[in-house]
């Protein structure tokens, strides 16, 4: 890419010439235009050329959401840098875990988290990070603000394309960065990290007015958000997630594109019942949802409501494949995560087989034709996740049925063996979910002397003041819909399970919890 080069359609500087005061993004009562993004992303991009960064070096930020983050990406794409967004809900020795591991050069962290922050910094001590704070002052570190005070407004003369590092949640342990080379330096067109979802989730006008439910540190929810930008479309993000809040701003902005978890689908519909009868949005055509699973019943609810503009999606950090599923689709396909729209699907009975199971066998989902990714600084996670014959897995357990449609058993981590039996956890928290009176629940793999291991299920009832009977109904659930290998040994009351913030459970703080 070049600053005097020909700009893909799709492309933030594009919406700038042609449209520069057109509102960009809305987030916390900040406004951008499309203008005002691009010229702090031109700025950005000058901070981080005289600070040193040169191509294929490492930025990690730790932000809330903010306006800031979009401009922050567009600069590392443009610098030829990777970028790396650390969430909020992380521990300081987390936190440096990730700056340590992605071996940045440069921190810019949210001066809302400033004791963290500076918690942080005092725990590294390496003395080639760069530390910058964003708006406000933090202990230690210089302001961005004042270097993007006086940096130029027009683009890097040497401009080449960087990209996102993102890492995985870290549900079964320590986060893994994923990260793939970099882009020749002569390279132009429609950034990646818009480029399929303009074309899967036909975000790519102008008309499109996108809201964002998540923390932009999560990479789907910072991947839309950027691609609408890149389409020239309007981002509303809101700071943090509230039920009401999000149907009153579904009407208000005559939203067309929203992302959604499922945990956010039960809060939804626990809204109480006039304001979801008076709810109308007649301008909302694609409610998309993904990051976790969904159960069919969940599901049905939200189409019932809302109509059938549900698109759910199947991917992950990784990347390496991905599948889509409308509501028509799901509701003649219940419980499936759609067709395969990027990638070839591999189905095999464990990771050294070279033998593709049938249609409706549970064996490893791996995926060909994807650009490979590796786990940074990490050969040996990388090879867990790659066949001999180069094709790749997120980690997922499933089949395809005869029509093509691809359903999620479980995570190859979360598997549980029980006796030489393989146990899906994820199964039993289907049946569990069935049961009245229940919320939420989670099935845990625990050491058994008999059987090697034995689900164990967390139960969160809907009300703290649920009966007593509950755990007996769910236990008679159970044994009527489950085989006696699959039953809970144990069911346990919890108030609330640990989970990220866009849904997906962390199985190994219970198994350390308990």
């Amino acid at each position: 890419m070049s600053p005097t080069g020909t700009y893909s359609l799709k492309d933030l500087r594009v919406h700038a010439r042609t449209t520069p005061e057109k509102v960009a993004v809305v987030c916390d009562q900040q406004r951008r235009t499309y203008g005002e993004l691009e010229s702090l992303a031109n700025r950005t991009a000058q901070v981080l050329r005289a600070s040193g960064l040169s191509r294929g070096d490492h930025v990690a930020m730790f932000m809330g959401n903010r306006p800031e983050i979009l401009a922050l990406v567009w600069a590392a794409w443009r610098s030829g840098v990777y970028l790396t967004p650390m969430p909020t809900t992380l521990t300081p020795t987390e936190l440096a875990y990730m700056v340590e591991d992605c071996q940045a050069k440069m921190v810019i962290c949210d001066a809302r988290f400033a004791p963290d922050s500076a918690t942080l910094k005092n725990q590294l001590s390496v003395s080639t990070v760069q530390w910058f704070s964003l708006g406000g002052a933090i202990d230690g570190y210089e302001a961005l603000e004042d270097r993007l005070a006086t940096a130029s407004n027009e683009p890097i003369t040497d401009e080449c394309p960087g990209a996102l590092m993102m890492y995985t949640s870290g549900t079964t342990g320590a986060p893994k960065g994923v990260i793939r080379p970099l882009l020749p330096p002569d390279w132009q067109g429609t950034p990646p990290f818009a480029a399929d979802l303009l074309t899967l989730f036909d975000m790519g006008g102008s008309d499109v007015r996108y809201l964002s439910t998540q923390p932009l540190y999560h990479a789907a929810a910072l991947r839309f958000a950027l691609a609408v930008t890149a389409g020239g479309g309007f981002v509303h993000v809101m700071p943090r997630f509230d039920a009401l809040e999000a149907l009153d701003l579904l009407e208000q902005e005559n939203i067309t594109h929203s992302q959604w978890v499922p945990a956010m689908f039960q809060r939804l519909l626990r809204v109480h019942e006039s304001r979801r009868a008076a709810f109308t949005a007649p301008a909302h055509r694609c409610a998309i949802h993904g990051a976790a699973p969904c159960t069919p019943a969940l599901k049905q609810a939200m189409i019932a409501w809302w109509g059938p503009i549900l698109l759910e999606y199947y991917s992950g950090s990784e990347g390496v494949g991905l599948s889509l599923i409308n509501s028509h689709e799901a509701l003649t396909h219940p419980g499936s995560v759609g067709r395969i729209y990027k990638g070839q699907l591999h189905v095999v009975s464990d990771p050294h087989s070279d033998v593709e199971l049938s249609a409706g066998e549970i064996g490893l989902l791996y995926f060909s034709g994807i650009t490979p990714f590796e786990y940074h600084g990490a050969p040996d996670k990388t090879t867990t996740r790659t066949h001999a014959k180069g094709w790749q897995t997120m980690g997922d357990l499933g089949y395809a049925d005869a029509d093509g449609f691809l359903y999620l058993t479980d995570r190859m981590d979360d598997m549980i063996i029980s006796g030489g039996v393989n146990v899906y956890p994820q199964e039993i928290e289907h049946v569990i979910l069935e049961v009245p009176g229940v919320e939420d629940c989670a099935v845990v793999g625990f050491p058994n002397d008999d059987f090697g291991e034995r689900p164990v299920a967390f139960v969160v009832p809907e009300s703290p003041n649920s009966p007593a009977s509950l755990l007996e109904r769910v236990r008679t659930h159970c044994e009527i819909h489950l085989g006696r290998i699959k039953r809970p040994e144990r069911l346990e009351l919890i108030a609330q399970l640990p989970r990220t913030a866009t849904g997906k459970l962390l199985r190994r703080q219970l198994r350390n919890q308990f």
